[in-house]
């Protein structure tokens, strides 16, 4: 079975959605699409600096890890799951936070399935 990441590069949609983005994306979204099979583990991170002189396209970055014959495999049975509203006992509340939103509460500046080719431990590696 390969190994991939699914990433997204988002961020809420006006500085007044915030607080929604915060409960609907970080608090439910990371955990429901990472309870999809398949998907290993789902993590968040917000920008901290920018890295040298690149541009930073987004405050936002959530990495999924997936182990799946494919990333089109993985992509539907996510496409399916996130269909599916008795798809775990939190999806019910986490569809509850998206409708008091009125909309989705998040801009997605980009997102795609990364294949891994290499990984290398580094010395904090195991702690």
């Amino acid at each position: 079975m390969a190994r991939y990441v699914l990433i997204g590069l988002c961020e809420p949609t006006s500085i007044e959605d915030q607080a929604i983005f915060d409960e609907w994306f970080i608090d439910q979204h990371i955990e429901d699409t990472a309870k999809c099979p398949h998907f290993v583990k789902g993590s968040v991170y917000k920008l901290s600096g920018p890295h040298l002189d690149g541009e930073t396209v987004s405050n936002y970055l959530s990495v999924y890890e997936v182990e799946a014959d494919s990333y089109e495999e993985a992509e539907r049975t996510l496409n399916d799951w996130q269909a599916d509203p008795n798809a775990w006992e939190g999806r019910r509340h986490h569809m509850e936070t998206m409708k008091r939103a009125g909309q989705l509460p998040i801009k997605i500046n980009g997102s795609g399935w990364y294949e891994l080719l290499k990984s290398f431990d580094g010395p904090e590696s195991g702690r």
